[in-house]
Parts: C-alpha cells; sequence; structure tokens
C-alpha cells in the first residue's frame, strides 16, 4: 500500500436531459478534512450527499469543489426589477447633476435589480435525472481526485526514501564518530594537563579518571544516535503501511529534530557538529514532504 498525497486535482464532466455540467475540485494539504463547495442554486441537496461522499474517501485536506451548470438548449432568462433600477437611477441623478450622466450598467450590476431565471417551466423528471447525473458525477470526482493523490503519493513516497536514506547514512557515520572521541577526548584532556601542570606534576590517576569519565559521559550520544536509528526504521515501516499516515510520519520528524539538536548541544568535535547540522538539514527537507502526506 502506498502513502496518500494530500495535493491533487481532478475535473469531470457530464451532460443529462438537456443539461451539460462540470465538477472540479482542488486538494491541498490541511491539518484536517475541509470540504468548500461553490454550486448553483437550489443544489442544497447535492452538498449534503457530497459531504458525506468527501468524508468516507478522504481524513485530510483542503478541497476546494466546484460545480458548473448550463443547459445549451434554453438559455437563462434575465429578469429586470424596473422599480429597483428606475429608484436607483433616481436616487444617483440626486447626485450626479441629471439622469444623463447615471451608469445605468454599474446599477445593474447590483444584487436585486437583475435575476437569472434558469429553472423556469422545468419539468420534475428532467430535474430529477438531472441531480442524479451530477451525483452520479461527484462519485467519479471522488475517484479520479483519489486516483490523482495516489499518483502523486508515489511520487512523494521516492523522495522521501532518499531523505530517509541520507538520515540513515549520516546517522551512521555519526555513530563511527562517536566510537573514537572517547580516545580523542582523553588524549586533549591530557595534552591539556601537561601544557598546564607541567610533565613533572604528579597526578592522581583515579582523580584523572574521575575527570575523564565526566567529561566522556557529558558528551555521550549513543542513546541520541540509537533513537535516530529506530525512528529511522519506524518511518520506513509507516511508508511501507501507507495509507493516512501523515500524521504519524509528522511526529516521527519531531522526534528526529529532537534528537538532531541534543546531538548538536552534546557534540565536544567540530566534525561531529557538522554532521549533526546536516542531519537538521534532511529531518527539514524529509518534514517538508511529510506535510503534504494524507
Amino acid at each position: 500500500m502506498v502513502v496518500t498525497s494530500m495535493t491533487g486535482f481532478a475535473r469531470v464532466d457530464g451532460a443529462a436531459a438537456g443539461y451539460s455540467w462540470a465538477w472540479e475540485v482542488k486538494s491541498v494539504n490541511s491539518k484536517g478534512l475541509d470540504l468548500r463547495f461553490r454550486l448553483p442554486h437550489g443544489f442544497d441537496q447535492i452538498e449534503a450527499m457530497a459531504r458525506k461522499l468527501g468524508a468516507e474517501a478522504f481524513t485530510r485536506g483542503n478541497l476546494s469543489i466546484n460545480l458548473t451548470l448550463q443547459r445549451p438548449d434554453r438559455p437563462p432568462a434575465l429578469d429586470v426589477n424596473r422599480d429597483v433600477l428606475e429608484q436607483m437611477i433616481s436616487l444617483a441623478a440626486e447626485y450626479k447633476d441629471g439622469r444623463k450622466k447615471v451608469d445605468v450598467e454599474t446599477l445593474l450590476g447590483l444584487r436585486g435589480v437583475v435575476e437569472v431565471i434558469e429553472n423556469q417551466d422545468e419539468d420534475e423528471a428532467d430535474i430529477a435525472a438531472r441531480d442524479a447525473a451530477v451525483a452520479d458525477g461527484f462519485t467519479e470526482l471522488m475517484k479520479a481526485l483519489a486516483t490523482a493523490r495516489t499518483e502523486e503519493g508515489a511520487r512523494m513516497a521516492v523522495v522521501v526514501d532518499d531523505h530517509i536514506e541520507q538520515i540513515a547514512s549520516l546517522t551512521a557515520e555519526a555513530a563511527g564518530l562517536a566510537e573514537m572521541l572517547p580516545a580523542k577526548r582523553t588524549e586533549r584532556l591530557m595534552a591539556q594537563i601537561d601544557e598546564l601542570l607541567g610533565s613533572d606534576s604528579p597526578v592522581f590517576e583515579d582523580r584523572l579518571a574521575q575527570e575523564i569519565a565526566l567529561i566522556v559521559a557529558r558528551g555521550d550520544i549513543r542513546e541520541e544516535l540509537d533513537r535516530l536509528v529506530a525512528h529511522v526504521a519506524a518511518t520506513r515501516d509507516l511508508m511501507e503501511e501507507g495509507g493516512a499516515v501523515g500524521r504519524r510520519l509528522d511526529f516521527l520528524c519531531q522526534e528526529f529534530n529532537r534528537e538532531a539538536n541534543t546531538l548538536c548541544s552534546k557534540s565536544p568535535d567540530l566534525e561531529l557538529t557538522r554532521i549533526g547540522l546536516a542531519l537538521k538539514a534532511a529531518i527539514e527537507r524529509l518534514r517538508e514532504q511529510i506535510q503534504n502526506i494524507e
């Protein structure tokens, strides 16, 4: 099973009972599922059905859904409210110093002056056939969007796998460097003691051992590295599981980042710090991709 992206677009066209219509949907990422509709007047019952189907098909994403409807064999009629228009013209003329200076086209665009009548003398059987076809079209739209999001998810999975592999490689590099840190820190401490006290000044072996143990313990990053290895394995398992795993992957990214920050703060070595910063950059690139996974 592959992961699913929250990004996608789909369009479905159709015709029935003398009508032509088109569904369009654009999907982007979101913390939850948000369905936003733009429907012609009189399609409230379609919206209720569409919301139910959308919630069954997806768990996350911001879906902008638009339905356009036309009847080529019967253009819509215009109903002009002439009484309201005449009142507006007269009122505007008072401020324009005469009716000739009134912009009638602007007044025609005001609400309540002109109304579009699309369903005059409609046959109930035609309306029922139209609504059934439009509803079926929405079902096809959701299937088309699911396919688009799945295809985008497959492309994203390749990129995510590359980022995970990079994180695993950097973790292994840090582990190899960490094995040499105790010896390097001991050598550095001994050199500093010789520089400060001189070779003739005695240093108690047990005291020196205590200091070395404290320094090594403060810079021990094995626990952070073990957690990073575990997070890499968990991320790969989720990608293999597929489906709506975006929230869990996002949580793992937070854990990745926490361990990388701790590694950098504990690092006593410039090379290890470089690896830690590279880890943070790789984790951020991974997080950017995961934000789009359902």
